[in-house]
């Protein structure tokens, strides 16, 4: 398969326009250039979560569009997909048959219960110590069957999120003409969430179980092989597990970057952000900010818990309409792994700070993501949290065609723009990537492919920066102009 090394463009169908087929117009009209490629969140029909509850693989929700529309995105840009491996929506046909007909249904074994996982029917209160939870309790919810009987059935997240077991046939099945039905809808990548919560088994921690998670790995991949598609495995945790997965030469998301570089821009200091690009994996998409958070987990060790702590009250204290009470428990969030705020917000919507943190991630080895607020420089979206009370909706806005075309004509989204196009137009980003420190704190990241040579070269305090580029047929170099 060949994937443009070009700048992913993350987004929900109904976030830049109401639809499918508003989003094609933008992508369209006004990006063609500044993205090569398209991750669209869920678009299936889903009973929660913001389509990450999937009811089935095989329909669009008409409320964004059909499969034509996500086929016709797919022509242009190198088109990203989801699949929750890890669990599917309670209202489904196949836990709702589940339900009516418990152990007479065909999907028994698509689902985890509890009476026959634990060998004494419930887990002791050792092994609920034990499981990476995302809950105070055991993951489960009480599900009442149509003969008036109820059990316990294993939930990691939302109560509508149904874990599936991933080791029976029926399951098996299940994920293998799923994958198949998306591979022939135009995607180049399929992107596995919630990966490492998938196998679950006695006295493990149920979070990235080895080696169990390799055998299920290779056996997406091994599916999609034929199709020329890849798998993009959804992980936040320690970024050794990034690494292993690299050496193993699968896709990885550098989760690691966000924090890193917002402490390196808070700060001044370059010593961790100089010591992450020199190991980080290549193989990888780069993020700054996604539909989740701000991943605080991905840099336990290369951040020491001060710096992170730091980094926190920083966000906190610079940042723009941000507050502490948005990751508590009163805005629905109690998650402790990630911080909810807009990365523009999060560097006080100061342009330099934003443009410059853009420069070093599209410098930084891999592919580069960027999200739907990011690319337009999109602030708190302070109403919309307070309207659902939902932590993570304050970088969730909904961009109208106007609003977002009216977006773009700020200067600091032109200056990014222009940045995004030189990234996905100069012929170096697959060559030779070396870093070094400059005087006063400051970095240089350079690229470096036959006749082709480009340096950025920043100072992480007054976040001022410079890109130099070599033009063969001029033979001169050139500064780039934002």
């Amino acid at each position: 398969m060949t994937v443009r090394n070009q700048i992913m463009l993350i987004t929900y169908s109904d976030s830049l326009g109401r639809n499918l087929q508003e989003l094609q117009y933008i992508l369209n009209k006004h990006l063609r250039g500044v993205v090569g490629g398209v991750h669209i969140l869920p678009f299936y029909p889903s009973s929660a979560d913001r389509g990450f509850a999937p009811l089935d693989y095989r329909t669009v929700d008409p409320a964004f569009g059909t499969f034509e529309d996500i086929a016709a995105i797919g022509d242009e840009f190198d088109l990203m997909v989801d699949f929750m491996i890890n669990h599917i929506s309670r209202q489904s046909s196949f836990f709702q048959d589940f339900k009516a007909k418990k152990d007479q249904s065909k999907y028994r074994d698509m689902f985890i219960r509890f009476k026959d996982f634990w060998p004494n029917g419930e887990p002791s209160q050792e092994d609920v110590e034990q499981i990476y939870r995302r809950k105070p309790r055991a993951p489960y919810v009480d599900v009442q069957f149509a003969d008036g009987t109820t059990e316990k059935i294993w939930c990691t997240f939302d109560e509508e999120q149904i874990d599936l077991d991933v080791t029976t046939e029926v399951t098996r099945e299940f994920i293998r003409d799923s994958l198949q039905f998306l591979a022939e809808k135009k995607a180049k990548f399929i992107r596995l969430d919630a990966f490492a919560y998938a196998i679950k088994k006695l006295g493990t921690n149920c979070f990235f179980v080895e080696p169990e998670v390799w055998e299920l790995l290779d056996f997406a991949r091994d599916i999609l092989k034929p199709y020329n598609v890849e798998i993009l495995p959804e992980i936040h945790e320690h970024y050794t597990i990034q690494l292993e997965l690299a050496k193993r030469d699968y896709w990885v998301y550098d989760f690691s970057l966000p924090m890193l570089l917002l402490y390196s821009l808070y700060s001044g200091d370059n010593s961790r952000l100089l010591h992450w690009l020199k190991i980080c994996p290549r193989k990888q998409f780069t993020t700054l900010d996604t539909h989740d958070g701000i991943g605080v987990v991905d840099v336990k060790d290369l951040l020491s818990d001060e710096e992170i702590n730091q980094t926190k009250e920083y966000l906190f204290s610079r940042g723009a309409n941000v507050k502490q009470i948005y990751n508590t428990a009163a805005y629905n969030n109690l998650d402790i792994y990630q911080l909810n705020c807009t990365y523009y917000s999060a560097l006080g919507n100061n342009d330099d700070a934003y443009l410059l943190a853009r420069a070093i991630q599209f410098f930084t080895p891999g592919i580069p993501q960027v999200y739907y607020v990011g690319l337009l420089a999109g602030e708190n979206d302070i109403e919309l949290l307070e309207e659902t009370k939902v932590g993570r909706n304050i970088n969730r806005h909904y961009y109208t065609l106007e609003e977002a075309e009216e977006t773009m004509e700020r200067p600091v989204v032109k200056k990014l723009f222009e940045l995004m196009r030189f990234r996905n137009s100069y012929p170096v980003f697959d060559g030779e990537f070396s870093v070094s420190a400059l005087a006063g704190d400051g970095l240089k990241l350079t690229w470096e492919s036959g006749l082709y040579k480009a340096v950025l070269a920043c100072n992480l305090k007054t976040h001022t920066f410079e890109i130099r580029y070599w033009n063969p047929e001029t033979e001169q170099e050139t500064t780039l102009t934002l």
